[in-house]
C-alpha cells in the first residue's frame, strides 16, 4: 500500500463522507419532476432526455430540480470498500461506517420481492424496457450480495449475512429465465426477459458463493447451470457480447471485467473442469485489447475515447487479484486513472478525452467504483506484501 495511493483513497473517502454518500447519477434524468412534461410521456422522450443529461459536460440537474440521493448499488460498493479497509486495519471508525451503510441498505430494499433485492433510485428507460425506480435488478442485488458476504467474512457481523441470504429468493423466484437445454440465463429484472451476460454471471457467482456458505448442492447446481449459459457464449477470442439481442452486440472493457470477476468466484473453488482455459482466454483478451502500453484504458477494444471511469476502475479491481502476473499493468492503469481522472478536491471524473473531460462527480458511477478499486488494490498489496 504505497503512501500515494493511500493518500488518494483518504481524500476520496473524505469527499464521499462530506456528501454523506449521496449524489447525482449519469442516468437520473427521470428524477426531475419536470420530465413527465418534457418527455411527453413517451419512450423516445425518456431515452432522449436521459442521454442528453448523461452526455452534458456540465451539470444541469439543479435547473431541472433533480436532487442528490442515495444509490443502493453505490452504498453496496462503499460497504465493500470499508469491509476491506477494516480487514487491513480493524479500526472502529470503519466498523461504524459499515453499520451505517447497512442501515441505509436495509431501508432501501425494493418492496414486493420474494427475498431481498435492490434497484436504482431513478426511473430507467432503455431501448428494451422501462424500469420504475427501485425495481430490483440482478446486477444491483448481486453486487450488494457479494459486498455483504465479504463484510461478514471480514468483520464477523451476522447482520451482513442476514441481509445477504434472502437475495437468493429474489434471484430464484422473481427473475425470468432464458433456457437452452439444462442451461439458462437470468433476466435483468422481474419485468424483462433480456439475456445480459454480466448480469447473469454476477447473479450466478453470488448464488455459487452462497451455496458454499449454506452447503446447498441444489443451489450450487443452479448457479453452475446459469454460469454455463454465458460460458457457452464466449467467443473464440475470449470475449463476450454485452447481450444476445442483435442491437446489444458490442464488446466493452468494464463489462468484460465484470464477466471475468464473476468467473473467478467459480474458478476459486475448482469445480468446473473446462473453466480454466476459457477464463484464461478471457483474461488474455481483456489485458491485450483494452489498454495501451502506458495504462490508458479504452472503452471499446477498437476505440479509446471517451474514456469512462468504469474502465480503469474495474480493471484495477480485477487485475489487483493476480499476485504478480499483471502487477505492472495494474499499476500503470491505476497511475493513469489518478493522473488523468482525479480532481484536486479528491473526487474522480466521469469521462475523459483530450478535447473535453466530463468532470461531474457522480457518486455511484465514479466515486463508489473508484473507492471499490482503490480498496481492492490496497487490500491485495497488504496481503501479498
Amino acid at each position: 500500500m504505497t503512501p500515494s495511493v493511500r493518500n488518494v483513497l483518504d481524500d476520496l473517502e473524505k469527499y464521499v463522507r462530506s456528501e454523506n454518500y449521496r449524489g447525482y447519477d449519469p442516468y437520473d434524468a427521470l428524477n426531475s419532476p419536470l420530465m413527465p412534461v418534457l418527455t411527453l410521456g413517451t419512450r423516445a422522450g425518456r431515452i432522449a432526455w436521459t442521454q442528453i443529461m448523461r452526455r452534458c459536460p456540465v451539470n444541469p440537474r439543479p435547473l431541472f430540480r433533480i436532487r442528490k440521493t442515495f444509490n443502493p448499488k453505490g452504498l453496496g460498493l462503499f460497504l465493500w470498500g470499508y469491509a476491506k479497509l477494516f480487514s487491513i486495519q480493524p479500526d472502529e471508525c470503519y466498523m461504524d461506517r459499515i453499520r451505517h451503510l447497512m442501515d441505509l441498505l436495509e431501508t432501501m430494499k425494493s418492496p414486493g420481492c420474494s427475498g431481498n433485492g435492490w434497484g436504482y433510485n431513478f426511473d430507467w428507460q432503455s431501448r428494451a424496457f422501462f424500469i420504475p425506480k427501485y425495481t430490483p435488478t440482478i446486477v444491483n442485488s448481486a453486487f450488494i450480495g457479494h459486498a455483504l458476504l465479504d463484510t461478514h467474512h471480514r468483520t464477523g457481523l451476522n447482520r451482513a449475512l442476514d441481509l445477504a441470504l434472502p437475495i437468493r429468493d429474489f434471484i430464484l423466484k422473481d427473475l425470468n429465465r432464458t433456457e437452452q437445454g439444462h442451461c439458462f440465463c437470468f433476466s435483468y429484472t422481474p419485468l424483462d426477459t433480456t439475456a445480459v451476460h454480466n448480469a447473469n454471471l454476477l447473479g450466478a457467482s453470488f448464488l455459487y458463493r452462497l451455496s458454499d456458505r449454506m452447503n446447498d448442492s441444489e443451489l450450487r447446481e443452479t448457479a453452475l447451470n446459469s454460469m454455463m449459459y454465458s460460458l457457452n457464449r464466449q467467443r473464440d477470442d475470449g470475449s463476450w457480447y454485452y447481450a444476445e439481442s442483435r442491437y446489444q452486440r458490442w464488446i466493452d472493457s468494464f463489462h468484460t471485467g465484470f464477466n471475468l470477476q464473476a468467473l473467478r468466484y467459480f474458478l476459486d473453488r475448482n469445480t468446473v473442469p473446462d473453466l480454466e482455459p476459457a477464463y484464461r482466454r478471457g483474461v488474455s483478451f481483456y489485458a491485450n485489447s483494452f489498454f495501451l502500453d502506458d495504462g490508458t484504458p479504452k472503452y471499446y477494444c477498437n476505440r479509446i475515447y471517451p474514456i469512462d471511469i468504469h474502465s480503469p476502475a474495474q480493471a484495477v479491481v480485477f487485475f489487483s487479484g493476480f499476485d504478480h502476473e499483471y502487477s505492472g499493468l495494474t499499476d500503470r492503469i491505476l497511475n493513469w486513472m489518478i493522473g488523468h481522472m482525479r480532481d484536486p478536491r479528491g473526487y474522480f471524473y466521469f469521462r475523459y478525452s483530450p478535447v473535453l473531460t466530463n468532470r461531474i462527480p457522480y457518486i455511484r458511477w465514479n466515486q463508489a467504483w473508484v473507492f471499490h478499486a482503490l480498496t481492492e488494490y490496497c487490500l491485495h498489496r497488504a496481503e501479498t506484501g
